[in-house]
């Protein structure tokens, strides 16, 4: 009767979860082997939080080792090495938000006003290409080119004139790790904007040029509206990824500069946890990652409702 009543009103029926689930079968398939995934690598890790609140043994186990309450957290605030490891983190991402975050932007505005589709693929197969190498083959990549007996280097000492200390210099870190970022994964973080770009209505831009718009008019008023959603979408989720700089990257960096520069959180929670087999410390430290992660993740999200936007979903 309900059913019928809505149709009879000219509301669609609403289907039960028995029916939708047979409705859309299909897609849970495809979607099924990620959400496994999901569950075994990432909720199920979840219950090792409780080694945090632990001095944790392997021997012992998570029920055998002894209850210390926040003992690990005093011990780690109290630390000026993890406070070292919280400011570098900080600045460097800060510093990649700034310099790498519109790159991806900029680049999918450029191929996208790229007539020729042979040319715009082939340039989005040469940007694409980085992102599939290693950490490991990246810096060794940047090592060659300007490293102490690099390309640069050679190039200059060649012609009398004073080397350029790049790849263990601490002062220029940051630029030096935000250019192998920008140069490794600017390629793929341009699939997204460039799906934005290609839902605009380019009936849009027509109507525009017929009315006397120049290029740069139907960039400001047409283009960039249209991406503001997937912009503010893309931010919240850098914001809520603030603190995740890299791990391999300052990895393997990390003696060329000193861990005073190259420590991150990540970093820290690996060398003074997992390899001084401090095991509840090291998860002291990624826990209270995760904490201030989810807390900018949830103020972004808000500063996005506040200014119009869905951000990660909508009110």
């Amino acid at each position: 009767m309900t059913t019928l009543g809505a149709r009879r009103r000219g509301r669609p029926a609403r289907l039960g979860w028995r029916a939708r689930l047979l409705r859309d079968r299909s897609l849970v398939l495809m979607t099924l082997p990620a959400v496994l995934l999901l569950l075994v690598f990432n909720y199920v890790p979840l219950f090792g939080v409780v080694t945090a609140f632990q001095e944790y043994d392997p021997l012992s186990g998570v029920s055998g080792s002894p209850w210390v309450s926040f003992y690990q957290f005093e011990r780690l605030f109290a630390d000026p090495l993890f406070w070292g490891a919280v400011r570098n983190t900080l600045y460097l991402s800060f510093v990649q938000l700034v310099l790498f975050f519109p790159v991806p932007i900029a680049l999918a505005l450029l191929l996208n006003s790229v007539l020729s589709e042979r040319v715009r693929n082939f340039i989005q197969s040469v940007v694409y290409l980085p992102h599939f190498f290693s950490w490991v083959l990246a810096i060794t990549i940047f090592q060659q080119m300007l490293g102490g007996a690099g390309v640069l280097n050679q190039f200059l000492r060649g012609n009398d004139l004073a080397t350029w200390d790049v790849m263990t210099n601490p002062d220029t870190f940051a630029l030096l790790v935000t250019a192998q970022v920008v140069w490794k994964e600017a390629g793929w973080g341009i699939i997204v904007f460039l799906a934005a770009l290609a839902a605009i209505n380019t009936d849009l831009y027509e109507a525009a040029a017929a009315d006397g718009a120049g290029r740069w008019r139907r960039l400001w008023h047409i283009t960039l509206p249209g991406l503001r959603g997937v912009i503010v979408l893309m931010l919240v989720l850098r914001l809520g990824n603030a603190l995740t700089v890299g791990f391999e990257q300052f990895l393997i960096q990390r003696y060329a500069v000193g861990h005073d520069t190259a420590d991150v959180l990540d970093t820290f929670s690996f060398y003074f946890g997992i390899a001084t087999n401090d095991y509840s410390y090291g998860a002291a430290a990624g826990l209270f990652k995760s904490v201030i992660s989810l807390l900018l993740i949830w103020g972004a999200n808000k500063l996005a409702h506040a200014f119009g936007e869905d951000g990660l979903y909508r009110r």
